[in-house]
């Protein structure tokens, strides 16, 4: 489990630089978006507490198109900047208000590393998306907002949704990567052989309470299924990728009740896994057009590859 977590850190440190938009290419994009995941966050993660362009631009008031702001919840061991090179670009050039936030850092952690979030338990880190959605809120005006969620960031604000009061507060819930069934990866019997082998507790890892979460069969897990996940009112989609090495099986993330969506069923040539689906280019059609389904777009196909994006043309 330690490797994993190891594996976690580093890929959520990741993202190289294409510049245009999926369904939306335009001269006059603001901002440059990345499709490669692992180049791209590399270089964020050397940005100290920063933003990813386009979010959290607090004067920002949501137009007539696109009246609700979205909030960007990253993964585990992600923050506000590494997790989202893709879409806080990609979104604002596309007319949305942006807006990302870093939780699950734990308390003391010392600058640097507390760039890595989503550590702590989950029902704290929803807190902490309650109070950061409430200053969206407060900031745009409106009433409610998107959600757009990568791996933890999938699971997390439904515990908001469903435990918090914050469903009246959502409209559209979009998950790349989600985790609605928890992965075997951490599940709780492979975790405890896996600590035991490393020294560490058998009912945890140091340094991340999420991590078993997270697994199948936790407890977290099973308040959060039982009577389903789905909150009512709350439109769900989620967009999975069958190559994801982290959520075990893959169709972890396909949940009845929800819009569920597999990237290779439309584009074979499509090998994002975990981590690329944050920055994959057809996953980001599905994602537009998930936001805004009144003017739906063509959904690209093209060869993407894991971790690195769109492979070079001629290659």
């Amino acid at each position: 489990m330690r490797r994993i977590v190891t594996i976690l850190a580093c890929m959520a440190m990741s993202l190289s630089v294409t510049l245009l938009a999926p369904g939306s290419a335009s001269a006059h994009a603001e901002y440059p978006v990345s499709y490669n995941f692992l180049t791209s966050a590399v270089a964020a993660g050397t940005q100290m507490n920063a933003d990813a362009p386009g979010s959290n631009i607090w004067s920002c008031k949501p137009s007539k198109a696109h009246p609700r702001p979205v909030v960007l919840v990253h993964g585990l061991s992600g923050n506000k900047n590494t997790n989202w090179q893709t879409y806080a670009p990609l979104l604002a050039n596309n007319g949305y208000c942006v807006f990302a936030l870093t939780y699950g850092v734990p308390a003391g952690t010392p600058p640097g590393l507390d760039q890595f979030g989503g550590l702590t338990k989950m029902e704290s880190s929803a807190k902490e998306l309650a109070k950061f959605v409430s200053r969206v809120r407060t900031a745009t005006g409106v009433a409610k907002v998107d959600i757009l969620g990568h791996s933890e960031g999938t699971v997390m604000p439904d515990y908001y949704a469903k435990f918090l009061g914050g469903a009246k507060y959502i409209h559209s819930y979009i998950s790349l990567a989600p985790i609605w069934h928890g992965t075997a990866l951490g599940s709780l019997g492979q975790q405890s052989q896996s600590n035991k082998a490393f020294g560490a507790p058998a009912t945890g890892l140091p340094g991340c309470a999420a991590c078993t979460e997270l697994g199948t069969g936790s407890a977290f897990m099973k308040k959060l299924r039982k009577g389903g996940p789905a909150v009512k009112g709350v439109r769900y989609t989620n967009i999975v990728t069958k190559y994801d090495e982290l959520v075990l099986p893959y169709t972890s993330g396909i949940q009845s009740g929800m819009q569920n969506i597999t990237v290779q069923s439309k584009c074979a040539t499509d090998y994002t896994e975990h981590f690329e689906i944050a920055a994959d280019p057809v996953a980001a059609g599905y994602v537009l057009n998930a936001l805004d389904p009144s003017h739906p777009r063509p959904v690209p196909c093209e060869v993407v590859l894991p971790f690195e994006g769109p492979a070079p043309a001629g290659g």
